[in-house]
């Protein structure tokens, strides 16, 4: 039940109002003095305040009114607040209601017009606090973020805000991360932001690629070889664990190891020991393991390819990183990243946006290498990128593509949407990036 708090020093007003309420359905607690008021605000959930503009017999000011309504807006910022006014005051109280106030009534008041503006207030006031609770929460996700290390990392999707928070809080624990999604997503690069950000930053991140490792070298690679202990094996030689002994090893395409590589490398995970190849002699290393796929590997164990026991010790946590076409918000930041001073057209940011991108990051990446060298001048347009042929559109399902849009349009849609860039972004087929660099050009407040 809400609960609605009536500010008067009118007795008889406070029953009237008092009766109308709770035969509607509302907890109603009052209050005879501004300092009374504050109390209740203090300590009680309240939903909506209905407050006189005078406390003090034969005054008129309206400045009692006003002195209460700023305490209460700093006790409470989202909360509605009803002015009672007389007619002497009605000037005062549209200058409070400029400030922030949420309604303001003429006393007498009309019942039915009453209650529907509480109705409509207390819901808005509802709707005002979870918004600043959201905020609230976004801005506390965002800290960790900002004090993070990410190692150039370009984003402004919410997917992959999700992932860089999963990795931040999985780079102070020492368990072993596995990283899935397609080849050229950024596998590495979280793999790179769980190293900078843990305890172990300072010390070595080895990187392998195991898909890459012959055969006949797996053991020598990963464990180190004596001199001697194969064909050209002049000296000895460190492996990868051994060289990464106190910090991080990086096993980028782990699905394509052999399985002759995937026991020897069960072992070690699970007892941190081995032996060099041609060597007796046990070592014995600390390293944390992060291992990244762009393969199913449930199918691999399924079809013989993959040992489970070594899946479920490379995983003990997953993280997902979804394909660039799964998370559009993030192709113009990444263009502009990699295309820095170069303006492109709306036509072709639309386009771009809307492109399947099969390669991912690194074939966005390609592409904008390949305009800069074709034409390393002027504005750039979706035929400069080679992507015509390939784009992800249908001829019959292709998307109208709006003009760009003008100063007026866009002040006119911010007015029409009262300001909620989200509907604003949509109407003009833009992403929410899109917009505001078109806000901050034609500076239009926001």
């Amino acid at each position: 039940m809400d609960k609605i708090l009536i500010v008067d020093d009118n007795q008889a007003v406070l029953d009237a109002l008092s009766l109308l309420l709770e035969i509607h359905g509302y907890d109603v607690v009052t209050a005879v003095s501004p300092f009374d008021a504050e109390q209740i605000i203090r300590y009680q959930k309240v939903s909506l305040v209905m407050q006189d503009m005078n406390f003090t017999a034969d005054t008129t000011s309206g400045e009692e009114g006003i002195a209460l309504f700023n305490v209460l807006r700093r006790l409470n910022p989202t909360l509605p607040i009803i002015l009672m006014t007389a007619w002497t005051e009605l000037e005062t109280a549209i200058e409070l209601v400029k400030l922030g106030a949420a309604d303001y009534i003429a006393k007498p008041w009309d019942d039915t017009k009453l209650l529907t503006s509480i109705t409509n207030l207390i819901a808005l006031g509802k709707a005002n606090a979870q918004n600043q609770t959201h905020e609230r929460q976004k801005n506390e996700r965002r800290l960790p973020r900002a004090q993070a290390n990410l190692v150039g990392l370009v984003y402004a999707s919410t997917a992959m805000e999700r992932v860089v928070d999963m990795s931040l809080q999985l780079a102070k624990s020492d368990v072993s991360v596995l990283i899935t999604g397609p080849n050229g997503s950024g596998k590495e690069r979280i793999a790179e932001i769980i190293q900078a950000n843990s305890t172990v930053a300072n010390m070595p991140f080895i990187k392998v690629n195991a898909g890459a490792l012959p055969q006949e070298l797996i053991e020598a690679e990963l464990f180190g070889a004596e001199a001697g202990a194969y064909t050209g094996a002049n000296k000895k030689r460190i492996g990868r664990f051994e060289a990464a002994d106190g910090g991080t090893l990086f096993l980028d395409e782990i699905g394509n190891l052999p399985l002759s590589g995937q026991i020897k490398l069960l072992r070690v995970l699970q007892t941190g020991e081995f032996e060099r190849l041609g060597s007796t002699v046990t070592q014995k290393v600390s390293v944390r393991v992060v291992s990244a796929t762009n393969a199913n590997l449930h199918n691999d164990i399924q079809a013989g390819r993959f040992r489970e026991d070594l899946y479920y010790r490379l995983n003990v946590i997953e993280l997902n990183l979804p394909p660039l076409n799964a998370r559009q918000d993030d192709v113009i930041p990444l263009i502009r990243h990699f295309l820095p001073r170069r303006e492109i057209s709306y036509h072709a940011e639309q386009a771009l946006i809307t492109h399947n991108w099969p390669g991912n990051v690194r074939e966005l990446e390609n592409a904008c290498k390949r305009v800069s060298v074709l034409k390393p001048q002027g504005i750039l347009e979706i035929e400069d990128f080679g992507l015509s042929e390939s784009l992800n559109i249908e001829s019959s399902q292709a998307p109208t593509l709006k003009l760009e849009p003008s100063k007026q349009e866009i002040e006119a849609a911010m007015h029409s949407h009262q300001g909620v860039i989200a509907k604003v972004a949509r109407q003009f087929g833009l992403t929410r990036q899109a917009l505001y660099r078109r806000l901050q050009k034609f500076e239009i407040d926001y």
